[in-house]
């Protein structure tokens, strides 16, 4: 059941810090339908903005603005040249931000922000009175007031991947405070009057520059993303994008394929049914986001790992050790032990088909076709002695553990027929007890026990699901939570996280 890998978590970080700049007008749409999906909510979205904010000042801090000067004229003292240099932004406040969606994408707004700056300041001038060069410098430190950060990007499809592209962005500063150390006493005024203002423009063009080009980065790693995440030797999650994000006025959805297909396999369209898609109803508070799996991506899974021949099972081991000898069955088939008397045996559990994965209003329900075969070891050999198919009824839960979606199945009824048998004919009402029982205490235990394990959630390294609840609906398992964070994630290295054991295509 691990149907995500670790790799997968990282990437949703990507997605989620993009869902924040989607086009509300583009439709484009490739000719797949996805069976993964995550809605998230004006909750989530404020929880993303927020996130990504921080991210964006810690990975911006400290940010360089270009060195200013400038020849100013002082009365009696005559031309003096005036030099600002090493001007850096260490520090900013946000106080207040939103995300608000536009007509051609969404617009993040900082809103009210101060930020620190400190610099070195430096003069140097000649006067007929002294003909040698008069000098000082000093150091300096600048408050930034009222700042204002705004950006406007769109989110497209483009064959199977996301593309960004920047509208607008832009940074305003209302005002400047200085606070000089040391220097002539005409020095303060001289660089208020002369510099506050080629201050003011200087990180707002410094912080639009940052932006813009933070925006490249983000649309090549979009680009980039790999279109299959390795599961196991085996099996491959499809993630691949299918349409353009959806928005409304209360929620962003993205899709992605989710098949669970072959790992070396080549990645080419399936058609499947998919079952209808409508965003669950919460009492109380919505939940920041909405994962949602379609019946499909299980049943993908089934197909691959039964065609893979992994649905095999030899059980040498139960509670009811007495069944695993002939002696045990001397009553229920009596040639059995008369032609093998106190022979060891084991049991061969092979599905013989895909198996059927249904998701109710409640609960999962699974059909399995299996063939058990009774195997008696005789003289160090493995002697097939009869074969009975099992058509088997079984009812799945999920729990959230940790940040798995876990699961169980419970046997509802199984019917049992001969197929064929080298000890001649079988009385099947007797036999019923026995399968009962091997269903019970072998199978069922080692498939709860892989179940059990469960599958991770889609979320970022250093954040967890917070109040979750799961509900089935729709043909789909659908985990409704919010988040929290768990430990500091340094977005810098979020380009190098995103690649470790993944799969291209």
């Amino acid at each position: 059941m691990g149907v995500f890998s670790k790799s997968m978590l990282r990437i949703i970080l990507l997605v989620i810090l993009s869902l924040l700049f989607i086009p509300a007008s583009s439709h484009l749409e490739s000719d797949e339908d996805g069976y993964i999906s995550a809605l998230i909510s004006n909750e989530g979205l404020d929880f993303a903005k927020d996130l990504l904010i921080n991210k964006s000042v810690s990975s911006m801090i400290p940010l360089q603005v270009p060195d200013i000067d400038k020849y100013v004229k002082i009365p009696v003292i005559g031309k003096v040249h005036v030099a600002l240099s090493n001007i850096t932004i260490y520090s900013v406040d946000i106080s207040s931000s939103f995300v608000q969606t536009g007509e051609s994408g969404i617009v993040l707004v900082v809103s009210v922000a101060t930020a620190n700056l400190s610099m070195n300041w430096s003069y140097s001038y000649r006067t007929w009175l002294v003909p040698v060069p008069i000098s000082d410098q000093g150091s300096a430190f600048v408050e930034v007031q009222g700042m204002a950060v705004g950006v406007d990007v769109a989110l497209n499809y483009q064959e199977g991947t996301l593309t960004l592209s920047l509208l607008d962005c832009g940074c305003n500063v209302e005002d400047v405070s200085i606070k000089l150390d040391g220097g002539a006493s005409w020095l303060y005024q001289v660089v208020v009057d002369a510099f506050q203002q080629k201050i003011v423009t200087s990180v707002e063009n410094a912080v639009s520059k940052k932006i813009r080009g933070g925006m490249i980065k983000l649309d090549s790693l979009l680009q980039s993303l790999p279109r299959q995440i390795r599961v196991n030797s085996i099996a491959a999650l499809n993630v691949t994008f299918t349409s353009s994000p959806v928005l409304s006025d209360s929620s962003v959805e993205l899709e992605i394929n989710g098949l669970i297909t072959g790992a070396d396999e080549i990645l080419v369209s399936r058609h499947y049914h998919k079952g209808s898609h409508h965003s669950v109803s919460h009492k109380g508070s919505m939940k920041m986001f909405e994962f949602s799996l379609d019946e499909t991506v299980f049943e993908s899974a089934s197909l691959l790992y039964f065609n893979a021949n992994y649905l095999h099972w030899t059980v040498d081991e139960m509670p009811e050790q007495s069944l695993l000898n002939t002696a045990g069955w001397r009553y229920i088939v009596p040639q059995l032990y008369e032609q093998y008397p106190d022979e060891n045996m084991d049991f061969n559990i092979s599905v013989t088909s895909p198996p059927i994965i249904r998701i109710g209003g409640h609960d999962i329900n699974t059909t399995i076709y299996t063939d058990l075969i009774i195997d008696v070891l005789h003289s160090d050999e493995v002697v097939p002695v009869a074969c009975i198919s099992l058509v088997i009824n079984a009812s799945g839960s999920a729990e959230i553990a940790g940040n798995n979606l876990a699961g169980s199945i419970r046997l509802v009824d199984f019917t049992a027929s001969l197929k064929w048998s080298n000890i001649g004919p079988l009385h099947l009402h007797l036999i019923q007890s026995v399968m009962s029982t091997i269903l019970e205490t072998a199978f069922l235990p080692y498939v709860n026990l892989h179940l059990g394990r469960g599958l991770p959630v889609p979320l970022p390294g250093g954040y967890a699901l917070q109040n979750a609840e799961i509900v089935f609906v729709d043909s789909r398992v659908v985990i409704c939570s919010d988040v929290t964070n768990t430990e500091q994630t340094d977005l810098k290295e979020l380009p190098t996280q995103l690649y470790q054991h993944v799969v291209y295509s």
